[in-house]
């Protein structure tokens, strides 16, 4: 633009000798004004920081909605079954040979008559799952708990294809569903069931604790992520009376309430947010108990904690092409619709941080020379408004669970961001799937039984390769890490904190990625080889 000239002119120390001498060249060869080609690149970059800024903003509105109905935060049930009703438990499993008996142990461990109980362990595994599962199951059959063992040789539709097959032959009223690698406490039903007492809840869904929340750094951040979102976006939904989702799992359900909603599908990866949408649009009521805990073993691995994000990242997508016009149309409140839009869009975030990524340092060139100043007010607020929401997003929920401690989730914070941002590429992949209706297999999530420090992964079986991507993130770390040198050498230091979050994010996940799936071209699972299903909208 035509203010570059005076501010090459009048920053003779802040520049590089070569790049500065440059640009006196151009300068005076009247080259360097340039308008158009600035706008080019202004303009992208300043829309992707108002839209990346408007998500982060919505973090503060959550937080604001979860204390604002604070009053509204629900506890005890309205009244009690004075005859406990007939509770169906789904247990969906795809091998899951090293946490299954620790799964069934706790499910057959559950306070409640066993007249009125009745389990289902839906098994889709194609490994030594299939045998290690029926044993298990023959043994506390034999024991006298109400348990019985699904087998399915085709996996249509995954795990929504199969919950749908179990309630062909389900006898309870309300339907309990634990994934793998959960363990309810003893008086999980009890303290959930009650809450169906009134007859328009449709579900109840309960907090994920961690299991191995200290096992290692990253599943300490992986613990912090996950509060974040059952804290305040679970309780500030719930509390405010907008749409909110079960989880797939620690969470119970009126069997009529899937029935009216058009029951389990599988056009998408998330199809318990899907049709957790479906079964509000038809006036059911959804229940969160913040106080009720469920204990769930975090993934230990970079890959596996990579392609969980993605799969809800495309999943969520997914649901919000298929419901969001719905709930456009519905007869719902507006501020219910613009929170339903903000959830469903939320994971846009990750193509427009690519986005980000690629224009961030020539636009740190212009903008540096049109002058500090407007860096200083115009682009650090909004790159804060962006990023600075998720430190405090996730530190009120810290807070909030442990009020004697919290202050130790400061030591997480910068590796939480830089994780989100190393986070991109991979999510990128999946939404611009999901946008373009692309059809993947549902990828699930694998598990070792790795419960303490103690424990280690005992086999790389599990372990999923994750191609090109992992070069792709050193390589951008790497072009982020001459963003760094470029704002050393032209004194701008403010920015640098910002851009080391960039090169932190994107290394670290690409060299994890990489070391921890090192063996994985030898001891990739049958699932591995088994022929995917499509799924998409």
């Amino acid at each position: 633009m035509h203010s570059c000239a005076p501010a090459v002119w009048a920053a003779p120390k802040g520049i590089g000798p070569y790049l500065r001498q440059h640009l006196l060249d151009k300068t005076f060869q009247g080259l360097y004004h340039t308008d158009t080609f600035d706008r080019a690149l202004l303009i992208p970059y300043f829309i992707v920081l108002v839209l990346l800024a408007g998500y982060g903003m919505h973090r503060y509105v959550l937080v604001y909605l979860y204390y604002k109905h604070k009053k509204n935060r629900t506890t005890e049930p309205p009244a009690h079954f004075s005859d406990l009703p007939y509770v169906t438990v789904q247990l969906p499993i795809y091998n899951e040979q090293y946490v299954i008996e620790r799964l069934l142990e706790s499910i057959c461990k559950l306070k409640y008559p066993r007249e009125k109980l009745d389990i289902q362990v839906l098994d889709d595994s194609t490994d030594e799952t299939v045998a290690v599962a029926g044993n298990l199951v023959e043994r506390y059959a034999a024991l006298g708990h109400p348990i019985s063992y699904h087998h399915r040789t085709n996996r249509e539709g995954f795990k929504a294809g199969a919950l749908a097959e179990g309630l062909k032959t389900a006898k309870g009223e309300f339907v309990a569903i634990f994934d793998a690698d959960f363990t309810p406490p003893e008086d999980f039903l009890l303290r959930t069931i009650h809450h169906f007492t009134e007859l328009k809840v449709g579900m109840v869904q309960t907090r994920w604790t961690h299991i191995n929340r200290n096992y290692s750094f990253l599943t300490q951040v992986e613990a912090i992520l996950l509060d974040g979102h059952f804290v305040l976006e679970h309780s500030g939904r719930a509390r405010s009376g907008v749409f909110f989702n079960f989880n797939g799992t620690a969470g119970v359900w009126r069997r009529s309430a899937i029935d009216e909603a058009g029951g389990w599908q599988h056009d998408t990866l998330t199809e318990d947010t899907d049709l957790s949408y479906r079964a509000q649009l038809k006036g059911w009521k959804f229940i969160y108990l913040q106080d009720v805990e469920c204990p769930a073993e975090l993934p230990v691995e970079m890959t596996a904690f990579k392609t969980q994000q993605a799969r809800w990242a495309k999943g969520l997508i997914q649901t919000g092409k298929k419901i969001l016009p719905r709930v456009m149309r519905s007869d719902a409140p507006l501020h219910t619709k613009i929170e339903a839009w903000y959830h469903l869009t939320a994971n846009l975030s990750y193509p427009l941080m690519i986005m980000l990524s690629v224009l961030m340092l020539p636009a740190m060139i212009i903008r540096f020379y049109q002058g500090w100043f407007q860096m200083l007010f115009i682009d650090l607020p909004l790159f804060m408004a962006s990023t600075f929401s998720i430190s405090s997003f996730y530190l009120v929920s810290q807070r909030e669970l442990f009020p004697k401690t919290w202050p130790k989730a400061f030591l997480y914070l910068p590796f939480l961001m830089a994780l989100g941002v190393g986070l991109s590429i991979t999510n990128t992949k999946a939404v611009i799937e999901a946008l373009l209706g692309k059809e993947s297999a549902f990828a699930r999530t694998p598990k070792y039984h790795v419960e303490s420090k103690k424990d280690k992964v005992r086999t790389a079986k599990y372990r999923r390769r994750l191609g090109w991507i992992p070069w792709i993130e050193l390589v951008i770390g790497a072009y982020f890490a001459l963003t760094v040198l470029y704002a050393v050498e032209n004194e701008n230091y403010v920015t640098i904190p910002f851009l080391l979050l960039f090169v932190v994010g994107y290394w670290y996940t690409g060299l994890m990625s990489l070391l921890q799936g090192r063996f994985s071209g030898v001891g990739l699972s049958a699932e591995s080889h088994s022929k995917p299903f499509p799924v998409g909208v």
